[in-house]
């Protein structure tokens, strides 16, 4: 086996552990995360220190779940890491291009 086989190896299985780690030691030890967004905390932490506080507007819409809601968040993401990855492939092609043709 080469020495790049061996290392990575080492660090496939390096990073496996790490994942199983993170996602298991927490449960172990009794901890359960409570998992939401940045806008509910704030929200929350709002009405904690100010109880008479009204927002000042709403959402036009509201997904009628939680895993629709993910998913527009996840496809909006997509969409924007597509066009960073068009944008870098442009100007990188387009580099690539001039340095060919002198």
């Amino acid at each position: 086996m080469s020495e790049l086989k061996k290392l990575t190896l080492i660090v496939v299985l390096l990073i496996a552990v790490i994942v199983l780690l993170t996602a298991f030691v927490p449960r172990m030890i009794g901890l359960t995360p409570e998992w939401g967004g940045s806008d509910d905390a704030a929200s929350n932490k709002i009405g904690e220190m100010n109880s008479g506080y009204k927002p000042w507007f709403s959402p036009i819409w509201k997904p009628p779940s939680g895993e629709i809601e993910t998913l527009l968040f996840s496809l909006q993401a997509a969409i924007g890491a597509g066009i960073i990855g068009y944008v870098a492939g442009l100007y990188t092609g387009r580099k690539e291009k001039t340095r060919d043709n002198p």
